[in-house]
């Protein structure tokens, strides 16, 4: 081999169907390139072919007896973290989806998907990138900003909640917090014990430390 000619992507195709496997490695050894190094059909013999062929893609389907996808790319993860894994599965569900991503699969491919999208895939999570089909996307996009939400507690509060906190902050009473925002102080007693509730804090003292640390209001409002 030349110095300039670029190695093939080594693939290893684990699936428990025969025909898809054979399919597969017809498919995939015919792009200039990809090399198909061998092929199982079960978890474990798919780590024996891992240690035995040193692959650098592992297209790997979930379902399998003995061990399945999920259990083969978590050991993975943590043994041979240099071996990506690309999922292809006919399986789009959302808990599917976010096991085998938290597991360190590297993209998941629908089987349905057209073949130039499956060697674009593999081409892409050997370079070191993500690849998920669009309708897998959108699950770890929305698990993403669902995340994110989670992680920032001012979003846990509603509009009128973080009104009333500011408010609270800047050391009103109920009863001047309920005149500034045209409600009754019934209502302001109700979202007071909500916010306390939401943020876990049971002091005007935490409160007011909770919205000056997360810029809601300033030390020297009054």
């Amino acid at each position: 081999m030349s110095a300039t000619k670029k190695a093939k992507i080594k693939v290893l195709i684990v699936d428990d169907h025969p025909v898809v496997r054979k399919g597969l490695w017809s498919c995939l050894d015919s792009q200039p390139m990809l090399k198909v190094v061998g092929e199982a059909s079960n978890g474990n013999e798919a780590i024996q072919k891992i240690t035995e062929l040193a692959p650098d893609v592992v297209l790997m389907d979930i379902s399998m007896p003995e061990m399945d996808g999920l259990a083969v790319t978590e050991k993975l993860h943590k043994t041979s973290p240099e071996v990506k894994v690309l999922i292809l599965s006919v399986n789009s569900s959302r808990d599917s989806v976010l096991r085998m991503i938290r597991a360190g699969a590297r993209g998941y491919i629908l089987k349905d998907a057209p073949p130039e999208d499956l060697v674009r895939a593999i081409v892409t999570v050997n370079g070191g990138e993500a690849f998920f089909s669009p309708p897998v996307a959108r699950i770890a996009l929305n698990q993403y900003v669902s995340e994110m939400d989670e992680s920032d507690p001012v979003t846990r509060l509603s509009d009128r909640e973080r009104e009333v906190l500011v408010l609270i902050s800047s050391g009103r009473s109920n009863k001047e917090i309920a005149s500034v925002l045209g409600i009754g102080v019934r209502t302001i007693e109700t979202h007071r014990e909500r916010i306390m509730r939401k943020l876990e804090i049971r002091s005007v003292a935490g409160l007011t430390k909770f919205a000056i640390a997360n810029g809601l209001v300033s030390l020297d409002m009054g």
